[in-house]
C-alpha cells in the first residue's frame, strides 16, 4: 500500500478576479473550494491513476470535515486523525495580471496526536510506500520527518518532498528520493543556479547528506535525476500551462506509482514527468488518459559529466 502524508492540510479557496483593486470592495469572476496539501494531491493523483493508497495526516472543525467529505466523492481512502483546532483556509487569488496567496495558520497539534500518528505509522509493513511531503505546522518540529524515518519499520520506501530546514532535516532519514526544484535547491545553499551543471553538483551535496536520489523540477524546462552513479535529464511535453498548482505533486504521484508497481527509476522518472505535465496542461489534477497521451513524448537523456 502507499501512504502520503499531510501534516498541514488546508482548504485551498481558489478566486478569481478581473481586476483586483487593494483597499476596494471586489466581487469575484468565479471561486471554488477544493482540499488542499501536498501529499493529499498526490493521493488524488494516484487515485485517478486506479492505484491504491491511503492518505494520513491531522484535520479539525468544519474545515476538516470538508476535506474528508470532499475525498469521499472521489473515493480517496483516508485515515485522518481529529485535532481540536480547525484545519487552515488558503486564498488564491488570480486576476489578470497576477497570481497572490494568503494561507492561514495551522491547528496546534498535541503531543497526543502525534502520538496516534506514530502508532498508525508504525502499522506499516515491509513493501509499503510513504510519501511524506508538505510544510509542517508551527507547533511541531522541524525533525519530524527524519524521526517518522527513524521510527518506521525497515524495509519502506520513503519519498520526501519538502523544502527549508524540514528538508534538510529529513535528508539525514535517508528517504528513498527527495525533490526540490531548482529554485529550492539554490535557495538551500544560498545561491542562484546558472546551468544543469550547476544543479548536479549541488544535487550531489544532498546525496552527500543522506538522499539516496534526488529529482530536481525545472517547470518548463524538464526535470533532472540524480542517482549516486549518474544523472539523467528528462524534458518537459509541449502543451499550455493552464495550472501549476499541483504539478510537482503530480510529478511525485507519478514516480511514487512506478515505484511501487515495480518499474525501475527511469520508467517511474518517465511517468512523474507525464503526471507532472498532464496536471499543468489541465484546470485540475491528471487523469489517466492525459498521462497516457503525454508518456510517449517524454524523453530521457543520460548527462555525460566531465570530472
Amino acid at each position: 500500500m502507499i501512504y502520503t502524508l499531510t501534516l498541514n492540510p488546508s482548504i485551498d479557496y481558489i478566486i478569481n478576479v478581473e481586476n483586483f483593486v487593494p483597499g476596494d470592495i471586489n466581487l469575484t469572476k468565479s471561486e471554488y473550494k477544493l482540499p488542499g496539501g501536498k501529499g493529499i494531491n498526490v493521493s488524488q493523483v494516484l487515485t485517478n491513476l486506479q492505484t491504491p493508497n491511503t492518505t494520513l495526516g491531522f484535520t479539525g472543525g468544519f474545515t476538516g470535515d470538508f476535506i474528508k467529505k470532499s475525498l469521499d466523492k472521489k473515493n480517496i481512502n483516508h485515515d485522518f486523525i481529529e485535532v481540536s483546532g480547525d484545519t487552515r483556509i488558503n486564498i488564491k487569488m488570480k486576476d489578470i495580471n497576477s497570481e497572490s496567496e494568503i494561507n492561514g495558520n495551522s491547528p496546534d497539534i498535541s503531543s497526543d496526536a502525534l502520538k496516534k500518528l506514530k502508532e498508525k505509522l508504525g502499522s506499516l509493513i515491509i513493501g509499503d510506500t510513504l510519501v511524506l511531503s508538505g510544510s509542517v505546522p508551527k507547533s511541531i518540529s522541524s525533525t519530524i520527518y527524519k524521526d517518522i524515518m527513524t521510527d518506521i519499520p525497515h524495509g519502506i520506501k520513503v519519498i520526501l518532498d519538502a523544502k527549508g530546514e524540514a528538508l534538510l532535516e529529513g535528508i539525514k532519514g535517508k528517504p528513498y528520493m527527495i525533490k526540490p526544484n531548482n529554485h529550492e535547491l539554490g535557495d538551500i545553499f544560498g545561491v542562484k543556479l546558472e546551468s544543469i551543471e550547476d544543479t548536479i553538483n549541488y544535487g550531489k551535496k544532498l546525496l552527500n547528506l543522506g538522499a539516496q536520489n534526488i529529482i530536481v523540477s525545472m517547470a518548463g524546462d524538464g526535470a533532472l535525476l540524480i542517482t549516486p552513479t549518474a544523472s539523467y535529464i528528462a524534458n518537459a511535453p509541449k502543451g499550455k500551462l493552464v495550472n501549476s498548482v499541483g504539478a510537482g505533486d503530480s510529478l511525485v504521484a507519478g514516480f511514487t506509482c512506478g515505484v511501487y508497481k515495480g518499474l525501475d527509476i527511469l520508467k517511474a522518472f518517465k511517468l512523474g514527468i507525464a503526471c507532472g505535465s498532464a496536471s499543468a496542461f489541465s484546470e485540475n489534477l491528471c487523469t489517466e488518459i492525459e498521462v497516457e497521451r503525454l508518456l510517449q513524448e517524454v524523453k530521457i537523456e543520460q548527462i555525460i559529466e566531465t570530472s
